[in-house]
């Protein structure tokens, strides 16, 4: 029963990270549910152990389909993975809860900008080529893969934000991209977790057959519908975003 829970929340979290980031609004909630006594060093890093399979399975679809600026997401994969790493490290010398009570606001002010700019993420424009273009997206990969390496709630959201507000992609080009910083992020602060012995691996597998089945619906989702959904997905998952962290945060009833 256990198994059955968490694969089917890992399916669910695989849809939903596909399309905009934020699976793990689902499935990290749902695994201290299902083991409340467990630490929870190895719950995370079990979901990053599945969560990794359905990004990378996403960015190859998007790959067929999207036209991907490889010059400038190779060196922000690279950054987010170097980044990932560090902030991974950081934790055990700084308190990562020093987060906590800002990231509600954070992402109020991210939806804010969102609702108000209306054609914010309609039209693919890039605002960078060449070499300005990989400095940029590995600025991008490297502060937002150290917090999620830090931190992580809202890593996916905050990477296709960045890629629609600084880069000037429209949404569904943004989630493409991100998809591919955020497996490198992923499997960087998987490898630390698994060195660690923190990854549950007879849960693994099938968590992570499950994330890719969602990761598939859900990247097909996205394409078929394109940019116009993937902004009203991420408009939703930022609210419950808001809602969650800041329950958690104590803001919140």
């Amino acid at each position: 029963m256990e198994l059955f829970v968490v694969s089917l929340a890992s399916l669910l979290a695989g849809l939903v990270d596909s399309i905009v980031g934020g699976g793990g609004l689902i499935l990290i909630p749902a695994m201290f549910a299902t083991f409340p006594s467990a630490a929870p060093v190895n719950l995370l890093g079990t979901n990053k152990s599945a969560s990794v399979w359905g990004t990378a399975f996403a960015t190859v679809q998007y790959s067929r389909r999207v036209q991907m600026q490889w010059h400038a997401l190779v060196p922000a994969a690279l950054a987010g993975a170097i980044g990932s790493w560090s902030g991974a490290w950081s934790v055990q010398w700084i308190d990562p809860s020093i987060f906590r009570k800002a990231l509600p606001f954070m992402l109020f002010v991210l939806l804010a900008y969102t609702l108000a700019k209306k054609e914010l993420g309609r039209h693919h424009a890039p605002r960078f080529t060449g070499r300005p273009a990989a400095v940029a997206a590995a600025g991008i990969g490297l502060v937002i893969g150290f917090y999620d390496g830090f931190f992580g709630p809202g890593t996916g959201s905050f990477l296709v934000f960045a890629f629609v507000r600084l880069m000037g992609y429209d949404f569904l080009n943004a989630s493409a991209s991100a998809k591919l910083i955020n497996t490198a992020t992923n499997f960087s602060a998987l490898v630390l977790f698994a060195i660690q012995g923190h990854v549950w691996w007879h849960l693994a597998v099938v968590m992570a057959l499950a994330n890719i089945v969602g990761s598939l619906i859900g990247t097909r989702l996205a394409l078929k519908h394109g940019a116009g959904f993937v902004r009203i997905v991420f408009i939703a998952v930022v609210s419950a975003l808001i809602v969650k962290t800041g329950y958690d945060s104590g803001l919140m009833f």
